[in-house]
């Protein structure tokens, strides 16, 4: 199971630490992404970190602002947000997958397993 915390209400050019909690003893053998949907918008994919760590992918509209990082120890995913913009309003959900971090991106359809998500909130 995955657990997402660490959403709330920020105001514009604020900063949010999103938490992914997993359990069980496998965490490490899943690459861990982060997605986000904004109302009435699909679903998009915003980072996602290979199962070492050593590895990241963002979308081009979170390059700079936004860090993936994980500690297998604790089985813990993170997404710290950085220079919030009402545009990234959203509920944001973290996921995991079997696939290879090997390209850019990957897809939603490729992800096994979901979190239910944590409101991000950014005031103007």
């Amino acid at each position: 199971q995955l657990q997402a915390s660490g959403g709330g209400l920020v105001q514009a050019g604020g900063s949010l630490r999103l938490l992914c909690a997993a359990s069980g003893r496998t965490f490490s053998r899943y690459v861990m992404g982060w997605f986000r949907q904004a109302p009435g918008k699909e679903r998009e994919p915003v980072a996602v970190i290979s199962r070492s760590g050593v590895s990241t992918r963002y979308a081009d509209s979170v390059k700079g602002r936004f860090t993936i990082s994980r500690d297998n120890a604790k089985n813990t995913v993170y997404l710290q947000t950085n220079s919030l913009t009402p545009e990234d309003t959203a509920l944001y959900y973290c996921a995991a997958t079997t696939e290879t971090l090997a390209g850019g991106l990957i897809a939603e359809a490729k992800y096994d397993y979901w979190g239910q998500g944590t409101q991000v909130t950014v005031s103007s």
